[in-house]
């Protein structure tokens, strides 16, 4: 997504806490495998507390081109708006975890339904309620996304969203 854009980014940081973000590394190897084709150079950008989000961000944005991948997890859900507004101070583009991250300023979001998610858990309360084992209940993987995206932001970071991007949003945000 962060190619979808003009300028594009060129090299990317995978922002994530180790302590809260315990499927990090295939999350890692999928995006730099995604953008070894699409000749971005990848790095990895632990962070324990928000000082270390703070200066790995501000280190990063004196790169040309560089773009930001945020990763799912409690961490970053509760620092979402120091993240975010770090982000916009810097001008570094970043990609966010879930649609709420675009509401709250961040430039694009995409990530599970977590309304699809919440009902059905509730689905699966309900089946244990009524007898079933849990034991014997199948594991489901989401399956519906959500892509929102904010213009507001695009315009004051000044880049400009790909038409074909804008289109398959669920959400944008004016």
């Amino acid at each position: 997504m962060l190619v979808q854009i003009t300028p594009p980014v060129a090299r990317a940081a995978i922002l994530f806490n180790p302590e809260t973000t315990p499927y990090a590394d295939p999350l890692i190897r999928a995006i730099e495998e995604a953008a070894q084709p699409l000749a971005i150079a990848v790095r990895t950008a632990p962070a324990n507390s928000v000082s270390e989000v703070e200066v790995m961000m501000a280190e990063f944005a004196h790169e040309e081109r560089c773009g930001l991948v945020v990763l799912p997890s409690v961490f970053v859900v509760t620092h979402r708006d120091i993240i975010i507004s770090c982000a916009a101070r810097l001008h570094l583009p970043a990609v966010y975890p879930f649609a709420f991250f675009a509401a709250d300023g961040g430039l694009i979001a995409y990530g599970i339904d977590l309304t699809d998610v919440h009902r059905r858990s509730a689905q699966y309360v309900d089946r244990i309620l009524r007898g079933e084992r849990a034991a014997d209940l199948p594991v489901q993987q989401s399956t519906k996304y959500e892509l929102a995206i904010n213009l507001k932001t695009a315009r004051a970071l000044d880049v400009t969203i790909a038409p074909s991007l804008l289109a398959t949003a669920d959400e944008v945000i004016e």
